[in-house]
């Protein structure tokens, strides 16, 4: 068995905001990585980590762009237990669409429809949750309960089959990472 984090956060960009503002929801990005240090990360977002453009599949790390200049960015890591094969299949689905990152785009219009419940699937186009579910759903790693371009960062934090192993910001996590020592912190009522 193997694990694949999935890690939910609300940065401080305009679209983050405006998702927000909309949803209310408390993450309004997610992310995948294939490691517990969550390094690199993938998902669909800002290209060069500072800039709302370019946009598309692209790896996020936190020694750069908006992780590294917002520590204090809200965060949750989940967990989600698979095989072997289930694991390696969702690497090479990631690795499928980031050696081609420069033939994506972000699928800003697809963020509106979603919010509307209408699915919209443009050629070569994602948003951060419409990728993390494709991944996850051709590798066969978890049953996405609706049509990938529906799904939002919180739907993660509904599944029962991934487990959160870590509630708070960024920058701490970042530390605590290094001796390993995460826990779950919620929040204060």
């Amino acid at each position: 068995m193997k694990t694949i984090y999935i890690l939910l956060t609300r940065p401080q960009t305009f679209v983050s905001n405006l998702v927000h503002l909309v949803t209310a929801d408390p993450y309004t990005h997610v992310s995948i990585s294939f490691d517990e240090d969550l390094q690199p990360l993938y998902s669909s977002a800002r290209k060069n980590g500072r800039t709302m453009f370019p946009a598309g599949p692209c790896r996020e790390l936190f020694s750069r762009g908006l992780y590294k200049t917002y520590p204090q960015t809200p965060c949750a890591v989940y967990t989600l237990r698979v095989s072997d094969e289930v694991y390696e299949k969702a690497r090479e689905e990631v690795q499928k669409i980031i050696s081609r990152a420069d033939s994506y785009k972000f699928n800003t219009f697809g963020m509106f429809t979603c919010y509307m419940n209408i699915p919209y699937h443009p050629k070569h186009r994602y948003f951060c949750s419409q990728f993390v579910s494709d991944v996850l759903s051709r590798s066969k790693a978890l049953k996405i309960p609706k049509d990938s371009s529906l799904m939002r960062p919180m739907d993660y934090s509904k599944f029962p089959q991934l487990s959160c192993i870590y509630r708070g910001c960024i920058g701490e996590f970042c530390s605590k990472r290094i001796t390993k020592t995460y826990r779950i912190e919620l929040p204060a009522k």
